[in-house]
């Protein structure tokens, strides 16, 4: 940014030399004059007109020494952008169509034709220069080359010669000679500008710590006062405070932020370049704030060309720039240097509960203090989101008990609550995996009693997670492994997910299943991919993960026989790496623990066996798997099935499913006919054989 830029409030009004236009102004009215009393004379004598329509006519001597106001716009522009006496005068030439309409008619009467109401550049040689010789001379203004060509200050419309060709001022340069603020008409579609407000405050917490926060605004203030470039970058999440942080700084500074979508750039991708360079201008002309976001979408493969040409511009930077992106910042050798930082996170949990009490606060909800801490620990939310959250839950209450949500009671107060937290995370995990909506509680899971202690320890774990890490200080000692990792391991059909859904319905958090046949590629370097696109989501998810049969991924490593062995170690070593890091719930399955990497069982922090039911789990979950509806016999023989089928719940569930078809086609009520019926399809199924002597005083059924 050129120290000597003039341009400092944006309320100002023109000046009386017109940013020092003025002497322009006044020689052109001088040329132009001449120029129509020549044209009126030879009317006036029927002198035939020669190779133009006027007479040039000299610029005064005294006048070709042009003294421009040091601190005008005119002389910053002059400065910046290398321009001649001559460059402006055709700068003024362009603009007076601007300044006034009528100057639109004098050009058609000069020129002789009343598609020519801007003026051509015969017309600038016919009135700048005296004879043929400089007129060829002076072409050169107007070359690629040239400096208000080079720089995009003024372009020509397309005319086969170049004396036809029209001059037309870039916009951006209208608007800065004439002290016009509003944003150029090229960005609407894809940028907002925000004015700044003196009596703006804001009223929320930033969501950086207090001690960055003041030093950012420090070195902010510090750059732009010395009016020097500073490139900064916000990574971090969607809705973790960046843009919000910087119109706090915008405010700070007394300016307007200038925010650009870089997303909706792309959507015009032929003429990126163009508005790419507007964008910038627009900041440094007007001294905007530019706050770029969706930085990262260039680092797509096929957006790589574009993020060349963004390098590009940002390496003439002229003023303080943001740039704002999900993914880190990724230095190259075509880079610029001195790019910093910023990141930005989900606040962590005793933050999350300031947020909590005072949107609760301003909507007139109390809630417990355990259920405060409860739903601030578990969902993982910014801000943003907890003021959603809290207007979601309050008029889904209204909706519900056509009353206010302040006069429910405790449970349906934190039930609207859990539940509108839970949807404002998921959405980035949707593509990814597939939502289980959790329907099982601790009464539906029949487990012997060891492994049910281990399943309720886990969701203690999860609950006391932040009073741990946090306020306990074990955070500072871990530096990898404060997730929470478990493996649930056994025949299929013994309940493993189904401890999974008691978990999540504990817990109130989502829970999304991930598909191993997505996830594993045989090209090389997509499984890494597509596990760091989950691990990504989740953790902005605040749902728990369940890997089902996840020894195909997380299987042992095997020695290296060829290329294939070595990269297949490699995708297992990079998920150990993502499991560390993983600071949410992960819940895997396997049918054969035998087959799990040792390195990967180190990691875990439960490892829950799950057996084959026995004779009175069997009975028990053959009593609960009726619904309280369904019209069951009571003289259906739970003893006997319990007695006589070692099987596993799932097959129960299959076969108690089964029977209550057969029901409700004969008759409406679940006999035992039907469930000896059920269990030889479900044998069937199996592929094994039903013996004549298990089915006891009920072999003539059929």
């Amino acid at each position: 940014m050129n120290k000597h830029y003039p341009y400092r409030n944006q309320q100002a009004e023109i000046p009386p030399d017109l940013n020092g236009l003025q002497p322009f102004i006044e020689i052109l009215d001088y040329l132009i004059t001449k120029a129509i009393s020549s044209l009126q004379s030879r009317e006036k004598t029927n002198t035939e007109l020669q190779s133009s329509n006027f007479q040039p006519t000299e610029i005064p001597p005294e006048t070709t020494s042009i003294q421009i106001r040091e601190d005008s716009l005119l002389a910053w522009l002059q400065t910046t952008f290398n321009l001649s006496t001559f460059d402006l005068y055709i700068l003024t030439i362009a603009l007076t169509p601007e300044l006034d309409k009528q100057n639109e008619q004098i050009y058609v009467y000069l020129q002789d034709d009343i598609k020519h109401k801007r003026p051509t550049v015969d017309l600038v040689f016919s009135l700048l220069c005296s004879s043929i010789p400089e007129k060829i001379s002076r072409r050169k203004h107007f070359y690629s080359n040239a400096p208000l060509i080079n720089h995009k200050l003024l372009h020509l419309s397309s005319e086969a010669t170049l004396l036809s060709q029209h001059l037309i001022l870039d916009s951006q340069i209208i608007r800065l000679l004439l002290n016009q603020n509003d944003l150029d008409f090229r960005l609407v579609s894809c940028c907002q500008l925000l004015e700044f407000t003196s009596n703006y405050e804001f009223t929320d917490n930033l969501y950086l710590q207090e001690d960055v926060q003041n030093k950012l605004q420090v070195l902010v203030k510090e750059q732009w006062q010395k009016q020097q470039p500073l490139l900064l970058y916000f990574q971090g999440s969607n809705g973790t405070g960046k843009c919000r942080t910087a119109k706090s700084i915008a405010q700070n500074l007394e300016i307007s932020l200038l925010i650009a979508d870089l997303a909706k750039f792309l959507e015009d991708k032929t003429n990126f370049d163009n508005k790419l360079q507007t964008l910038f201008r627009e900041a440094w002309f007007f001294h905007r704030l530019l706050y770029i976001d969706n930085f990262d979408i260039l680092y797509l493969q096929e957006n790589k060309i574009y993020y060349q040409s963004f390098i590009k511009q940002l390496e003439n930077n002229h003023s303080i720039t943001i740039l704002a992106g999900i993914e880190n910042w990724i230095p190259t050798a075509t880079d610029i240097k001195g790019v910093i930082t910023i990141p930005f996170t989900i606040p962590e949990s005793e933050q999350r509960q300031k947020c909590w009490i005072n949107q609760l606060k301003a909507a007139e909800i109390n809630l417990e203090n355990k259920e405060l801490e409860i739903i601030s620990n578990r969902f993982r939310l910014n801000p943003e989101q907890i003021a959603d959250a809290v207007a979601t839950a309050n008029n889904t209450a209204r909706l519900q008990f056509k009353n206010q949500f302040k006069n429910q009671n405790g449970n349906n107060l934190f039930s609207h609550l859990c539940n509108a937290a839970r949807a404002q995370s998921g959405h980035d995990l949707g593509n990814l995996a597939s939502k289980i909506e959790p329907k099982y509680t601790w009464n539906d899971i029949i487990l012997p009693k060891n492994q049910l202690t281990q399943l309720q320890d886990i969701c203690k774990e999860a609950e006391y997670q932040n009073l741990v890490h946090q306020q306990w200080g074990f955070a500072e000692k871990l530096s990898l492994g404060k997730g929470l990792n478990v493996l649930f391991s056994g025949s299929p059909g013994t309940g493993k997910t189904m401890a999974a859904e008691v978990i999540a319905h504990n817990l109130q958090l989502d829970l999304y299943k991930i598909d191993l046949s997505q996830i594993v590629s045989k090209y090389i370097g997509d499984t890494e991919k597509n596990l760091n696109r989950i691990f990504t989501a989740a953790q902005n998810s605040n749902a728990i993960l369940l890997f089902d049969e996840a020894d195909a991924i997380f299987g042992k490593r095997s020695e290296v026989q060829d290329a294939r062995d070595r990269y297949a170690n490699i995708e297992v070593g990079y998920l150990l790496q993502k499991m560390e890091e993983y600071e949410g719930i992960a819940i895997l399955t396997t049918n054969a623990r035998s087959n799990m990497d040792e390195a990967f069982e180190r990691r875990l922090r439960f490892i829950i066996e799950f057996p084959l039911p026995d004779k009175n789990q069997r009975h028990l979950i053959w009593q609960k798997i009726f619904p309280k509806n369904a019209p069951c016999n009571p003289d259906l023989d739970f003893e006997f099935l319990a007695q006589n089928f070692e099987i596993t719940g799932a097959n129960i569930r299959n076969i108690a499913l089964s029977a209550a078809f057969l029901a409700a086609d004969d008759g409406g009520t679940i006999e035992m006919v039907h469930l000896i019926r059920a269990i030889r399809r479900e044998y069937q199924k199996m592929g094994q054989i039903l013996r004549d002597k298990d089915l006891g005083d009920y072999l003539g059924l059929r």
